[in-house]
């Protein structure tokens, strides 16, 4: 698979519905990575969540482990790390420690934390949560640079010459972003610390139009601190279905993302019920939700380069059990198939090709008939009344072209 032009994977938080087997959802998660690594796509990251029973995953380092050992090419990391309910320290060392059993494979995102039960759970103000998550990427940032030894000390975590045992594996040191809403907190950090976005916002009301004004942010903050930021390293998250047809696609998913939505968003979370009685085919219509066909996909992809006023480096599957496990995984087949493709300058060189040799087929191809003609009549053999009209009218258009 071509690795210029735009990257493609997943942000497995994951979405998995209760009733449904934790332990053999676990499992086919990992499969499922697997198969993306299989098909091309570039990278996985993978969520961290502890409380509200549908994100069943706890710790993404250990799936990162478990999926590096299955698979050859895909980036893994983490969807995000909830920094503020760990030492930073730890959250390097491990990190350094999957970039050199992953050969550099390995990535790190950074978060406050999702679920407010969570921090709940931790003892944790919601209040600090971006704060804390602020001083931690800082303190990590300082000891991937391996520059010396770290102190610092704040009201929740403290280090003393604090220094990694192993220096990073990738150089200077693997891919590091921060998850970003619609709040200006995540394209400032980021910008801060000179690493990536990770902007979940893009798949909610307004994300779209919300994108130029959200790396304004970040280019801003990175200027102020003195470091420098790349549209390549910026990813948007979307949920995305694909299928043979429009029509299909939107029948593959409408009852799996209403159980969603009730069951997850609004029971559990407490978030307010949708604004209309169809949000998923209005998500469709503003361009929040690309579900339909390869094509369709495609154009709406290309509406987010443009409402992005100067492009991004990644888009990411929001992967959720929407569709049946079969639907799901052909729709990132027709994805790999037919849509990565035109974002990763793969076709431009066959379609000249193609182009070519259809307006020279005459000049080029046809010689070939004649050729094919006269090896009969060298062998003694008639000439089969197929190839000599053939020959006959190659002849007539090569005379008439000249």
């Amino acid at each position: 698979m071509a690795k210029r032009g735009m990257q493609f994977g997943i942000f497995l938080a994951p979405f998995h519905r209760l009733g449904d087997n934790p332990t053999l959802a676990i499992s086919r998660d990992i499969e499922m990575i697997e198969w993306l690594d299989r098909l091309g796509f570039d990278e996985a990251w993978i969520g961290e969540h502890h409380s509200a029973g549908w994100e069943t995953i706890a710790s993404p380092e250990l799936i990162i482990a478990a999926a590096a050992e299955r698979t050859k090419h895909i980036r893994l990391g983490s969807g995000v790390t909830s920094l503020p309910y760990h030492h930073p320290f730890l959250v390097a060392q491990r990190f350094v420690q999957l970039d050199h059993m992953t050969r550099g494979r390995a990535m790190l995102g950074c978060g406050p934390g999702a679920l407010v039960s969570d921090a709940y759970m931790l003892g944790i103000d919601a209040t600090t949560q971006r704060r804390r998550m602020d001083e931690a990427l800082e303190a990590i940032m300082a000891l991937l640079a391996c520059e010396g030894p770290v102190t610092r000390k704040t009201d929740w975590f403290e280090m003393r010459e604090a220094r990694l045992h192993l220096r990073p594996y990738s150089d200077p040191h693997f891919p590091i972003a921060v998850a970003s809403t619609l709040t200006p907190a995540g394209p400032a950090t980021a910008g801060k610390h000179g690493v990536g976005i990770l902007s979940l916002g893009a798949g909610m009301p307004g994300g779209p139009a919300a994108l130029p004004g959200q790396w304004k942010i970040a280019e801003e903050a990175a200027a102020a601190a003195g470091k420098t930021i790349s549209r390549r390293d910026w990813r948007l998250v979307m949920n995305v279905h694909v299928a043979e047809t429009d029509e299909q696609a939107m029948a593959d998913v409408k009852v799996g993302e209403r159980l969603e939505t009730v069951t997850y968003f609004e029971d559990a979370l407490g978030r307010p019920p949708g604004r209309s009685q169809d949000p998923l085919t209005d998500g469709v219509k503003a361009g929040t939700t690309l579900v339909g066909s390869p094509e369709t996909v495609a154009r709406g992809i290309e509406k987010l380069v443009e409402a992005s006023d100067g492009g991004f480096g990644g888009f990411l599957f929001r992967a959720n059990d929407w569709a049946n496990r079969e639907q799901t995984w052909r729709s990132y087949e027709l994805f790999a198939r037919w849509v990565m493709p035109r974002f990763q300058q793969s076709l431009e060189t066959l379609r000249g090709s193609h182009e070519w040799a259809v307006a020279n087929r005459r000049t080029i191809f046809s010689p070939n008939v004649e050729a094919l003609r006269k090896a009969f009549v060298d062998a003694g053999k008639d000439v089969p009344e197929a190839f000599d009209a053939r020959a006959s009218g190659a002849r007539d258009m090569t005379r008439a072209e000249g």
